[in-house]
């Protein structure tokens, strides 16, 4: 690969172009441009400054957020904002671990979060069924 390959990889990598039209525009391997792109730190398109202040703002009091480029974005700006802001809003989390029952002492159905091994939907059907055990 001669330098002027290599300069126009960053160029093209720079505006965003992908692994195979580099490669077709240039007449080398896609394996070849990747490899490049990879020993030479390049591997996602519009590569910028690590510590580079974007248009971002924490999501609970809108105080400007600086991105680290290959860390996930960031939402908010310290523990204390993410904390207070989830507590605000539970409904906006994705809830995968929803289990449905049916209580075997008022058969009523009933949902719980993140426990699979539930049996009653409250605390009095479950003392009941423990008095109906010992009786």
């Amino acid at each position: 690969m001669t330098s002027t390959q290599k300069q126009q990889i960053e160029i093209f990598r720079g505006k965003g172009e992908s692994y195979a039209a580099i490669a077709e525009t240039l007449g080398i391997s896609k394996n070849t441009v990747k490899s490049y792109c990879r020993r030479h730190n390049n591997n996602s398109p519009f590569a910028a400054d690590p510590m580079q202040s974007t248009n971002g703002v924490c999501v609970n009091c809108g105080e400007p957020l600086i991105q680290t480029t290959g860390s996930k974005k960031k939402r908010f700006c310290s523990d204390k904002c993410r904390l207070d802001w989830w507590a605000a809003h539970p409904e906006a989390g994705n809830r995968k671990a929803v289990y449905h029952f049916v209580c075997p002492v008022c058969g009523t159905t009933f949902t719980a979060y993140g426990n699979a091994q539930r049996k009653y939907c409250s605390r009095a059907c479950a003392s009941s069924a423990r008095r109906a055990c010992h009786e």
